[in-house]
């Protein structure tokens, strides 16, 4: 499988990526897949030994549609994405924990903070491949797998051919109602965007504002996205 990316991680406007989290909660890059990198890795939805797990979202409530876990070893594109953009989100996960006055317990190699992540129990891998089709769609929630968590993640859109299926991100603002922002992701596009919660500046300082994500009903067509958490599951 080819792993050359359009623009790799290390070429994007972090600067600027980082302003739009601070605003948002979430930020679209520009493309970084081919075509071609997106259908070879939405194929692999078809392959089930790239998987630990395959979730029915029907079955547990959390909408339709279904998501498989990669097993370890990871496919060659995701571990590469996965350690790819890790180094560029420390930074910000660092800033929004000072912001908080949180701990940072995050070190600077990834293999490390998976390390990390074993030893505290937190061993399966938690990359994913989802499928949706007409009639899917995926509830609010939050990605949280142990005590050891990343702040934030990113997710790839892999197809073009379908509508609907729109990624969703709602944030609980303190004393104020809540507030959506709405994106669609196209074909090699990635959205990074917060895991649990973001700053947010209040009349005491700074605030934790919980975030939730889902996506909205898929109307026609096949969509298929691959998600990178970046802690591991108990």
């Amino acid at each position: 499988m080819r792993t050359l990316a359009v623009v790799k991680p290390d070429e994007l406007d972090w600067a600027a990526l980082a302003a739009e989290l601070d605003e948002y909660g979430c930020a679209l890059t520009p493309r970084l897949l081919t075509p071609d990198q997106c259908r070879e890795l939405a194929a692999l939805y078809d392959e089930p030994r790239h998987f630990r797990a395959t979730i029915d979202m029907a079955r547990y409530r959390f909408g339709a549609g279904q998501y498989r876990y990669f097993r370890y070893p990871l496919p060659e594109p995701v571990a590469a994405l996965r350690a790819a953009f890790y180094p560029h989100l420390l930074p910000i996960a660092r800033d929004w924990a000072a912001r908080l006055g949180h701990p940072a317990p995050w070190p600077d190699d990834l293999e490390e903070w998976l390390a990390r992540c074993h030893d505290a129990g937190q061993t399966r891998p938690t990359p994913i491949l989802l499928r949706y089709g007409p009639g899917d769609w995926n509830a609010l929630h939050r990605d949280l797998y142990g005590d050891l968590v990343f702040p934030l993640q990113v997710v790839f859109g892999l197809d073009t051919d379908y509508t609907g299926g729109e990624f969703l991100l709602v944030e609980q603002r303190p004393r104020a109602q809540s507030r959506g922002t709405v994106t669609a992701l196209k074909q090699g596009h990635a959205l990074i965007f917060t895991t649990r919660d973001r700053p947010v500046r209040s009349s005491r300082g700074w605030s934790a504002a919980p975030v939730r994500h889902g996506v909205s009903t898929v109307r026609t067509g096949r969509r298929h996205t691959l998600g990178l958490v970046f802690h591991d599951a108990a």
